[in-house]
């Protein structure tokens, strides 16, 4: 137990890693950069009608609390003084919007989660009213109007939701994406919370201006926001408050960051042109472009990669963004049952090797970047009578593959210099038949840090390095060096192709399935009735019968 206590040298940083699947409480050593406990917590998502992806902000913010209590619990077992926590970080899954009353402390409605496409008639009623030749929208935020970011949501609540309304008119209303819901609530709530947000999450809004980093009037203005509701705006590395309860009190919370840009952080991809891939409930690729705002012309988004003190510069991002990636995997285990956990899709992956011509598009909520296509459905096409669970397996991986290459052929293309190299980072690159596929359908060596948190770690070299905290040093001949494993394209570049262009024609089936029709009040019939794609993947599992779908010859 002393050999234990010894080994752990320097002041120590904890991270609220707040995904769109689960909750993480991390804790690291801020000299080595060495990973010592944590704790994690699935979280609930709820589907009350097509299209539609909520989940409970009191859920949420309980199970931070929990994941902290444990990983405190571990270290304790470990022998490791918890005081030694010095500050801690927030990172969370950005765009999914919450609406409470501070006055009670009560969430007034469920979160709306990033994915959600309730909101798809307002965003094309919306769209009309933007001048063809002014699109002052994507000009002042980087981002293409979509039911993707937190303006359409919170709109939606506005309009149905009537415990929002009738809190607004009575100024007891506020807004926040996750991470101001968490950091608002941790550091007192009703009995003085902080109300605040960082420029990274600010940033996925929809209603903050990217040049001035101020949330924009004309903006909220149009989206019918009333700015009072609105939290203050930070930088993504200071002290915002204390925490108020639990094993941490006292503790500041000093490090705030969308998940997408605390892996670009805990990556060290702070010069311009490096980039990671992050691959979570979605897929995000990320390009830091220094202190200048690059426009994409090929279907990327244009956002805040990070601000790492009150004075220090503001640094922009291109990004490439898929709505699902490992929530392929979650909904072959839930919906269907092909597996009974989510690491099992390695093994059913690896007994077959080939998806056998089957190809797997799940635009469940539509296509993201670089297509915006709000029509699409998911689709498994390719199918023959020797089809089996272990094909479909495959190409849920294939295709989480594939649509990085169609976000990285775009990034290419807007950077000019192609990558040498991907840097990836997330719970699903533990899958070595993901990490070598990806290096095959793209052609290009895929670099895997040995220790894979690296969103955790943004957050909490975030918060270690903030001003009246200082235990983290930023600059580059302070940082530990990572130990990477590296996987090399290992088929020929004509078969990546092949493999990649009937993709595309996959993709190209996918497209306008839904037709999208105006709705009032709360009515979910803004991606109409089940979509296509179901039953499209439910005749799958009818045809394919038993037989086939249990692995059987």
């Amino acid at each position: 137990m002393a050999a234990a206590k010894k080994a752990v040298l320097g002041p120590l940083v904890g991270a609220v890693d707040q995904g769109t699947s689960s909750t993480r409480f991390l804790v690291f050593n801020s000299k080595t950069a060495e990973l010592l406990s944590h704790h994690q917590v699935e979280i609930k998502q709820e589907f009350p009608r097509e299209g539609w992806v909520e989940q409970d902000p009191k859920e949420i913010l309980q199970s931070v609390y929990e994941c902290i209590e444990k990983t405190c619990e571990k270290l304790g077992q470990l022998n490791i003084d918890i005081s030694n926590i010095k500050a801690i970080g927030v990172s969370n899954q950005r765009e999914t919007t919450v609406v409470w009353d501070k006055l009670t402390g009560e969430p007034l409605y469920n979160a709306v989660v990033w994915l959600d496409l309730r909101t798809q008639s307002t965003v094309e009623s919306l769209s009309k009213r933007i001048p063809g030749n002014n699109n002052f929208v994507k000009s002042k935020t980087g981002l293409p109007l979509s039911t993707y970011f937190s303006a359409v949501k919170l709109r939606w609540l506005l309009d149905n939701v009537r415990k929002v309304q009738k809190a607004v008119e009575e100024d007891r209303a506020l807004f926040g994406t996750i991470d101001s819901w968490l950091i608002w609530s941790l550091t007192g709530g009703v009995s003085g919370g902080v109300h605040c947000t960082d420029v990274t999450n600010a940033s996925r809004t929809m209603l903050f201006n990217i040049h001035s980093l101020e949330w924009d009037k004309e903006l909220c203005e149009f989206f019918g926001i009333p700015m009072k509701i609105l939290p203050n705006v930070r930088s993504s590395s200071e002290i915002y408050g204390l925490m108020k309860a639990g094993a941490l009190e006292g503790v500041p919370i000093s490090g705030c960051l969308g998940d997408q840009s605390a892996a670009l952080v805990g990556q060290m991809c702070f010069q311009d042109g490096q980039a990671k891939n992050t691959y979570g409930t979605g897929c995000f690729l990320l390009c830091n472009t220094g202190r200048k705002c690059v426009f994409s012309e090929h279907g990327l988004l244009t956002t805040v990669a990070y601000k790492l003190g009150r004075d220090k510069p503001v640094y922009y991002a291109l990004e490439g963004s898929v709505a699902i990636a490992g929530a392929v995997i979650r909904w072959l285990r839930d919906n269907l049952g092909i597996i009974k956990s989510s690491e099992e899709i390695e093994k059913l992956a690896k007994e077959v090797g080939t998806s056998y011509g089957c190809y797997f598009v799940p635009a469940f909520s539509g296509l993201y970047a670089p297509y915006w296509e709000p029509s699409a459905r998911g689709i498994i096409c390719g199918l023959t009578q020797f089809t089996n669970k272990c094909h479909i397996a495959f190409a849920a991986l294939e295709a989480v593959c594939f649509q990085t290459r169609e976000i990285l052929d775009a990034m290419n293309r807007d950077c000019g210099i192609p990558l040498s190299h991907l840097q990836v980072d997330g719970g699903m690159t533990n899958n070595k038949i993901l990490m070598q596929l990806q290096a095959d359908i793209l052609y290009i060596p895929v670099v895997k840090p040995s220790m894979p948190e690296t969103t955790a770690l943004g957050a909490a070299m975030a918060a270690g390095a903030a001003e009246g905290v200082g235990v983290w040093s930023l600059e580059p001949e302070d940082l530990s060096a990572v130990t990477m494993e590296r996987f090399e394209p290992q088929i020929n570049a004509e078969e990546s192709e092949i493999r990649y262009s009937t993709w595309k024609k996959a993709v190209m089936k996918s497209m306008g399935w839904v037709t999208t029709q105006s709705s009032e009040s709360g009515d979910p019939s803004i991606f109409c009735s089940l979509p296509l794609g179901f039953f499209i993947v439910s005749s799958v599992v009818m045809l394919i019968g038993a037989r086939y779908l249990s692995g059987m010859p």
